[in-house]
């Protein structure tokens, strides 16, 4: 019935050599592949092999393979975790691991999610308080629809941080708060059909079948309690969360369409849309944001006209650059997603976070104005709902501000086809604006002296998606003043 039941693992993670081999005969595997993800997916394994072939440890002996043994192994293993001893392993080795295996995550597809749990089980058994090794062993579990044991995972990693800029403890206060949802619609479903725990004890696939067979004939009376078992069924075994919902959804339907019991069905589906709903997003506290003022691009003209702005990179040049004295003199202090503070360098002033929507760093820091980029409505729309610190801002840009480079400029993937980052959407924006006397941006070498962050996101590769050499020609066009620090536009 699940689709993780019918998957067979390939092999005993933990050793780096058997997971190095299980690389390379996947990478040949997707030669050819149309597939946009799996092309990305094939690249990052070229790069870990790259990088395996130049830092290569001592060879290891292959473990012996594990038998096939379904989703409850899969689960099992996935949960407990490689019982190999750490042993050493190079950052730069650990990062190209760490790439391919959420690459392989996102895919989805079976083959690959064997893969990153292979990938998985070697991270945990070379680097135990590996953070992202935990945040990766339970988005997996996730995938595989283990909710619990997903939940136990992220905490293994909250444990291991300070700084949740991933949005974790809101992932795991909505995972649950859905699954007490659940349980409290699958008990009012056994009170609501006393017959259905008749059914309980039998295969839910075969129960299953019944309950549609009795609804075609429209024999409802007999159908529902089969449906309902098959659902409690599958429940009480532990059964994927996709493949639990896909049943609730189908009975529901069903029953929508059958009985006449409004009241029970209307409290039967709230309970359903609940837990759906807190899945996605989590649960929401305060839906007004702490009565956030919500503002538009004219509002924030407003806010900026007429004052001297400085955009402050996370570069490594600001990070020993003495210029904190400089930075705070300015009117407005713009810094950017995982900015990091050091008065002496940085200034200690942030009145303009600029950040994307994708990671939640520096979000509880008070700031004055909060812009959240992001290229798909809905993603964005998630992002604020489930990042969003109330209190922790006066203003907050609506949609108008969500993507300036492609909505306010207009410039689509044809004028600009790389994703712009997020220092140049706001760079874009207030030179689109033109309303301060004074613009500079300090620090600004495009990551030639690599980054300056906050701790947590340190471990974060410089993403290859932007086109950082086009941007800086788009900045050096318009600069009218370049010192080694400080670049002026106005």
């Amino acid at each position: 019935m699940t689709r993780v039941q019918n998957r067979r693992t390939r092999g005993r993670g933990g050793e780096l050599d058997d997971c190095v081999r299980a690389c390379a005969v996947h990478s040949g595997k997707l030669v050819g592949s149309l597939d946009k993800r799996r092309t990305e997916l094939a690249e990052q394994l070229r790069k870990l092999l790259v990088v395996c072939a130049t830092t290569a440890p001592p060879a290891q002996p292959a473990p012996a393979p594990a038998p096939a043994g379904g989703a409850a192994a899969l689960l099992k293993r996935a949960v407990k975790g490689p019982a190999t001893p750490p042993s050493g392993i190079s950052n730069e080795l650990l990062d190209a691991l760490l790439a391919a295996a959420n690459k392989a995550l996102e895919c989805g597809y079976d083959d690959e999610l064997d893969l990153a749990l292979v990938i998985s089980d070697t991270v945990l058994a070379l680097r135990r308080n590996s953070r992202a090794g935990w945040r990766l062993r339970a988005r997996l579990l996730e995938a595989l629809g283990d909710e619990d044991a997903a939940v136990e995972a992220y905490e293994r990693y909250l444990g291991l941080t300070d700084d949740d800029g991933f949005g974790v403890r809101a992932r795991v206060a909505g995972l649950r708060a859905a699954g007490t949802t659940e349980r409290e619609l699958l008990a009012l479903l056994a009170a609501q059909c006393p017959r259905a725990t008749g059914f309980t004890g039998r295969p839910a696939t075969d129960v299953w079948a019944e309950g549609l067979a009795a609804h075609a004939v429209g024999d409802w009376t007999e159908a529902e309690p089969r449906l309902v078992g098959a659902i409690l069924t599958l429940a009480e075994q532990g059964a994927p969360v996709a493949d639990r919902q896909e049943l609730l959804s189908q009975y529901l339907d069903l029953r929508t369409a059958a009985d006449d019991d409004l009241p029970g069905l209307t409290e039967a589906l709230t309970l359903y849309a609940e837990q759906r709903r807190t899945r996605m997003r989590g649960p929401v506290g305060d839906p007004t944001v702490g009565g956030v003022r919500w503002i538009g691009l004219g509002e924030f003209r407003n806010l900026i006209a007429g004052k001297s702005v400085c955009l402050v990179a996370n570069s490594g040049r600001v990070g020993a650059s003495s210029l904190g004295g400089d930075i705070d003199g300015y009117d407005l202090v713009v810094r950017f997603n995982s900015y990091r503070i050091d008065p002496r360098h940085t200034g200690s002033r942030t009145d303009i976070h600029a950040t994307i929507h994708k990671h939640g760093f520096n979000w509880d820091q008070r700031v004055d104005t909060r812009l959240v980029f992001g290229g798909v409505s809905g993603d964005w729309k998630h992002s604020l709902r489930n990042r969003l610190v109330p209190g922790a801002q006066t203003h907050l840009g609506d949609e108008s501000l969500r993507w300036p480079v492609r909505n306010i400029g207009r410039l689509g993937t044809d004028v600009w086809p790389a994703i712009p980052t997020t220092g140049f959407n706001m760079l874009f924006l207030l030179d689109f604006l033109d309303v301060s006397p004074t613009l500079d941006l300090i620090g600004f070498d495009f990551y030639e002296s690599g980054a300056y962050r906050v701790p947590e996101a340190m471990r974060m590769p410089i993403t290859s998606v932007h086109e950082y050499t086009s941007e800086k020609e788009w900045v050096m066009q318009r600069a009218q003043r370049v010192t080694d620090l400080r670049i002026s536009l106005r």
